[in-house]
């Protein structure tokens, strides 16, 4: 288990085990492929950041992950692998959320990205992500870097992480 700290300095509890802070978690990531390149969304708000979102009542968090890069990038999910977990207890109460890689085998154009702009693809994703501003504070704390090496023992993505 990794432990450190977000970008609002809240401790963070992050596993590669199967399941370990929760068996239904209420939230999900998806670090997710197109082809070679990177498929993040453009959050209105927060910037750059790969799909991700709330687990809707009668949905497992493996439908929420699907359906979530489907709704934000018009990704439609080929395959996708269950990475890890983590906790993290903040001002707004605790949040455990799985974390998946996923490949996308085609992207629609959608009327809606619902709280997005919709896709982005990157061939690279930066090194200075931690000061770039166009990037969402989801993607500089421990969680992305980590998840990024997990990716690549599990031998999934196929090509280096940047």
């Amino acid at each position: 288990m990794k432990t450190f700290y977000d970008y609002y300095h809240n401790q963070v509890k992050l596993s590669f085990d199967s399941h370990p802070f929760s068996e239904y978690p209420k939230h999900v990531w998806v670090i997710c492929r197109f082809g070679k390149q990177w498929l993040l969304t453009k959050h209105k708000d927060r910037g750059l950041e790969f799909p991700g979102g709330k687990v809707e009542d009668g949905e497992t968090p493996d439908e929420a992950a699907v359906r979530e890069v489907m709704e934000e990038t018009g990704g439609e999910v080929s395959e996708l692998t269950y990475i890890g977990q983590y906790f993290v207890e903040g001002r707004g109460g605790t949040i455990i959320k799985n974390i998946y890689f996923a490949r996308a085998s085609t992207l629609y154009a959608r009327q809606h990205y619902f709280e997005t702009n919709g896709p982005m693809l990157l061939d690279a994703l930066p090194s200075n992500i931690k000061k770039d501003r166009r990037y969402s504070f989801m993607m500089k704390d421990g969680v992305l870097p980590f998840s990024l090496r997990q990716i690549d023992v599990m031998n999934l993505n196929g090509t280096s992480q940047s």
